[in-house]
C-alpha cells in the first residue's frame, strides 16, 4: 500500500517495531537552546501533537506518556513532567533555576480508531530516534499524517463492518440466512449513524439507533419464519449487531489503563463504555417492546453456548475474517490486515480449546486474549504495525454480544437473577479480554525481548522499564 503522502516516504526505513521502542532518549541529543522560548515551544508542541494522535487512536495512557517523553527528551528537554488524561495532554519542561518552566497543553477533541494514522505516527517516532530530524521537519511530517485522507473509500469501511457482522453470526453458529440479514442490518446501522453524525447527534443516541436497527430485522425474521416454513435463530442477528457496536468502544483501553496505573483515565473510559452500552441496550429494548405491542414474534432467548468446537474450521475462518474486517474498517494498512487475521484465528482456536477443556467463558477469554497479545507483539516486529492493531482486532470475535442480549432479554421478562448473571458474565468476559491482551504484551516486552546492538557491535538485552512497561 502506498504511504499516506510523499512526505512520509522517509518513515519506511526503520525496521524496529514500536513495541521495542526505547523510552530514554538516544545519545547524542538534538541540541536545543533552552533560552529560546519559540524553539522550546516548538518541541513541546511536536511532542503533545504526536501524543494526541496515538491517544485518540486508543493507545493507553502509559504508552502515550512514554512516547511524548521520548520525543521531548530526544530534543534536549530532559526534565519534563507529563500528565495524560482521557482527553488532554499536558507537559511542563524545567529549564533550570534561572528560566521559568515552559508548558503546553493539547485537548483531544475527536477519538477514532484510525490504524493507518497510528502506524504513521509510530514510524515518525522511530525516525526521530534514528535520524534526529529538526523539529520543524518532524512537525511538517506530522501535519501530513494528520491531514492525509483515509487509505480506503468510505464504502469499503461499510462493507467491512457488514462482513464483520456476518462473520460473527457464523462464529456463533448462524446459518446463511442469519449471516446475510446481519450483513444488511449492519450496513444500515453504519450508513444511518454516518448521517446522524453529520448532524452532531451525541454518540449515545447513535448507539441507541444502532441497537434498534440491529433488533428490527431479527424481529421481522422471527415473525415470518413460521409462515415461510424456515427455522432460524434470529437471536444471533442481534448478538452480531451488538458485537459490531461494542467493537468500536474502548473497553480494552479502559481495563489496560486500570491495570497499568492510570485510574482516572480508566474510570473515564469505562464510564463511556457503560454509557454507550446502555444506549445499545436501550435501543434493542425499545425495538423488542414495539415488536411485542404490534404482535410480532420477539426472538426467544437461547441459553445454549454460542461458541463450541463443532465446525471448528468454519469458526476459525469466521474468527479470522472478523478480525480482518475490523482492522479494515478501522483503516489498517494492508500489511497489518494479515497480522490481524492471524490474531483473530489464534484467539478463536485458543478460546474453543480452553472451553472444551472444561473452563468457563471468562477464563477461556482471558487465555485466548493472552495469546492474542503475545501474537500481536511478535507480529508487530514482523509486520511493523502497532501491537494495538492486532490486539483490538483479535479480540473482536470474542466480544460478548450474545451474553449482553441474553441478559437484556431476561431482564425484560422479569428474570432478574438470570439477566444480572448474564450481564455480569459479559462484563467479566470483556475485562478478561483486555487483561489478557495486556499480559500477552507484557510477555512480549520482557520474556520475548529481541537482542539489540550495542555501540561497540556486541549484542545485549534491552533494559525493561517497570514504569512504562516498555523497553
Amino acid at each position: 500500500m502506498p504511504l499516506l503522502s510523499p512526505v512520509l516516504d522517509k518513515l519506511a526505513g526503520d525496521r524496529h517495531a514500536i513495541i521495542d521502542r526505547v523510552v530514554t532518549a538516544p545519545a547524542p541529543l538534538q541540541p536545543i537552546d533552552l533560552t529560546d522560548d519559540a524553539r522550546v515551544a516548538e518541541v513541546l508542541e511536536l511532542a503533545v501533537r504526536v501524543g494526541e494522535v496515538v491517544l485518540a487512536s486508543g493507545t493507553s495512557v502509559i504508552d502515550t506518556t512514554a512516547q511524548v517523553r521520548f520525543i521531548a527528551e530526544t530534543y534536549g528537554l530532559s526534565q519534563c513532567h507529563i500528565d495524560v488524561t482521557y482527553d488532554a495532554i499536558r507537559i511542563w519542561a524545567d529549564r533550570g533555576p534561572l528560566l521559568p518552566p515552559a508548558s503546553t497543553m493539547r485537548v483531544v477533541h475527536h477519538r477514532a480508531l484510525d490504524f493507518t494514522r497510528l502506524a504513521a505516527a509510530d514510524r515518525l517516532t522511530r525516525r526521530i530516534r534514528r535520524e534526529l530530524p529538526p523539529p520543524e521537519e518532524a512537525r511538517a511530517t506530522l501535519d501530513a499524517i494528520v491531514a492525509a485522507a483515509h487509505p480506503y473509500p468510505r464504502w469499503a469501511a461499510t462493507l467491512a463492518w457488514s462482513l464483520l457482522a456476518a462473520a460473527i453470526a457464523a462464529l456463533l453458529g448462524g446459518d446463511l440466512i442469519v449471516a446475510a440479514v446481519s450483513f444488511v442490518a449492519t450496513a444500515a446501522i453504519d450508513r444511518t449513524n454516518r448521517v446522524l453524525n453529520r448532524y452532531g447527534l451525541p454518540f449515545f443516541f447513535q448507539h441507541m439507533v444502532g441497537g434498534a436497527i440491529a433488533a428490527t430485522p431479527a424481529i421481522v425474521l422471527s415473525t415470518l419464519a413460521e409462515p415461510l416454513g424456515i427455522k432460524v435463530d434470529a437471536t444471533l442477528i442481534i448478538a452480531a449487531g451488538i458485537t459490531v457496536l461494542l467493537s468500536g468502544l474502548q473497553l480494552f483501553g479502559a481495563v489496560q489503563d486500570a491495570i497499568t496505573g492510570a485510574p482516572i483515565t480508566a474510570s473515564a473510559r469505562m464510564l463511556e463504555v457503560m454509557i454507550m452500552t446502555g444506549g445499545i441496550i436501550a435501543g434493542i429494548a425499545c425495538a423488542l417492546r414495539v415488536g411485542e405491542i404490534t404482535g410480532a414474534t420477539v426472538p426467544a432467548i437461547n441459553m445454549n453456548p454460542g461458541r463450541d468446537s463443532t465446525d471448528l474450521v468454519l469458526k476459525v475462518v469466521a474468527g479470522a475474517v472478523a478480525a480482518f474486517m475490523f482492522a479494515l474498517a478501522c483503516y489498517a494498512e494492508r500489511r497489518a490486515l494479515a497480522a490481524a487475521a492471524f490474531g483473530g484465528a489464534a484467539g478463536t482456536i485458543c478460546y474453543l480449546l480452553v472451553q472444551d477443556a472444561g473452563f468457563g467463558p471468562v477464563v477461556s477469554s482471558g487465555v485466548a486474549a493472552t495469546m492474542i497479545g503475545l501474537a500481536g507483539g511478535l507480529l508487530a516486529r514482523r509486520a511493523l504495525t502497532p501491537p494495538l492493531v492486532v490486539a483490538v482486532a483479535g479480540i473482536t470475535p470474542l466480544l460478548p454480544g450474545l451474553k449482553v442480549y441474553r441478559g437484556l432479554y431476561a431482564l425484560l421478562n422479569d428474570q432478574l437473577i438470570l439477566g444480572a448473571n448474564q450481564l455480569l458474565a459479559a462484563f467479566g468476559v470483556g475485562c478478561a479480554l483486555a487483561a489478557g491482551v495486556t499480559l500477552g504484551e507484557w510477555f512480549d516486552r520482557t520474556v520475548r525481548r529481541p537482542r539489540i546492538l550495542r555501540t561497540d557491535g556486541t549484542t545485549r538485552r534491552p533494559i525493561f522499564s517497570r514504569r512504562s512497561g516498555t523497553v
